[in-house]
């Protein structure tokens, strides 16, 4: 029998008897990553699932999907596992905002996570991104010209702030392969959701996976996976370490210190800028835009306004950066 094995360190980490949110779509991953869940005693779980209403009605099926399956796990076992659904119009949100659908989904599902975060009064949520979702990405921001800290997004341990929540996101199947997946949903014969946008070539993560993989393991006879998997996974212990040596904090604050900040060398500055944008929940962010706003250091610089993505923007005022 096939067995997804998780960092047994998670487990001290994130003990089974403390309360967590775990985000569910219905497909392969997140039912797998909750079958496992509950394999390991943990029971003292809220099911977010949102319905992003970007497929009619399989949408809609996914989420009745869920919610009869969290109905059924509550018959099986003693403690109750809550069931929190969302909806969200990602279209408008994305044509509002001039982000790609990818990015306005993903921004909905994190302001849905925080808020029921906010409401079960709940910080830590189990996400079901595994290896080959970590090999993509780091594919994906290589292409876009991303610095280390964009190579090393995907970590399973991090935190990310939204609006005034602090959510602990934590990835226990970012060292399986989805054939693993594959191979412990077949042999548990668990339901799932098929998603056929996976499928769709206009998407760029489909495309890195169906296309641009492939063709490099042609092209170079060997697989590539694990080597990049790897790579991803130094750069990620390596940023989680300079993260914890900065010597200027952007979590929670507002607004940076320009005298500070100048004073740093420029990766310092660079890594600071991209973490505290993240923090103010700005998407998007590229090369261009951390230099535009580390422009705004330079004492000598007349300019003391740059434009952001989503129609905001940092203000140099009082010695200081605002977002705005």
């Amino acid at each position: 029998m096939n067995w997804i094995q998780i960092n047994p360190q998670l487990f001290s980490s994130f003990p089974p008897d403390s309360r967590y949110l775990v985000g569910v779509s219905g497909g392969r991953d997140s039912i797998a990553l909750l079958h496992r869940l509950f394999d390991l005693d943990y029971r003292r779980l809220t099911v977010c699932h949102l319905n992003h209403q970007l497929r009619d009605r399989s949408s809609q099926a996914d989420s009745r999907f869920v919610e009869k399956l969290v109905a059924t796990w509550n018959k099986k076992i003693v403690t109750h596992v809550y069931f929190e659904p969302g909806l969200a119009d990602v279209r408008t949100l994305a044509k509002r905002n001039k982000m790609s659908i990818e990015a306005a989904a993903r921004e909905a599902r994190y302001s849905f996570f925080a808020g029921v975060a906010k409401r079960r009064r709940c910080h830590t949520i189990f996400l079901a991104h595994h290896a080959d979702d970590l090999v993509e990405t780091f594919l994906i921001n290589l292409f876009r010209g991303a610095g280390a800290t964009g190579l090393a997004a995907m970590r399973e341990v991090s935190t990310r702030r939204i609006e005034d929540v602090d959510l602990t996101i934590v990835r226990p199947l970012l060292s399986v392969w989805r054939d693993e997946i594959d191979s412990y949903v077949r042999e548990r014969r668990l339901k799932f959701r098929e998603d056929a946008s996976n499928k769709n070539l206009a998407t760029l993560r489909n495309r890195i996976r169906r296309r641009i993989i492939p063709y490099l393991e042609k092209m170079l006879g060997r697989s590539i996976r694990q080597n990049i998997w790897r790579t991803a996974v130094i750069a990620a212990e390596e940023e989680n370490w300079i993260e914890g040596h900065m010597p200027v904090s952007a979590d929670h604050d507002d607004h940076l210190s320009v005298r500070e900040f100048r004073g740093l060398p420029i990766t310092l500055q660079r890594r600071g800028i991209l973490k505290w944008l993240r923090t103010q929940n700005v998407s998007e962010i590229g090369f261009e835009v951390i230099e535009r706003v580390r422009s705004l250091l330079d004492p000598g610089s007349r300019t003391a306004k740059t434009n952001l993505p989503q129609n905001r923007h940092v203000r140099r005022r009082a010695g200081k950066l605002f977002l705005e």
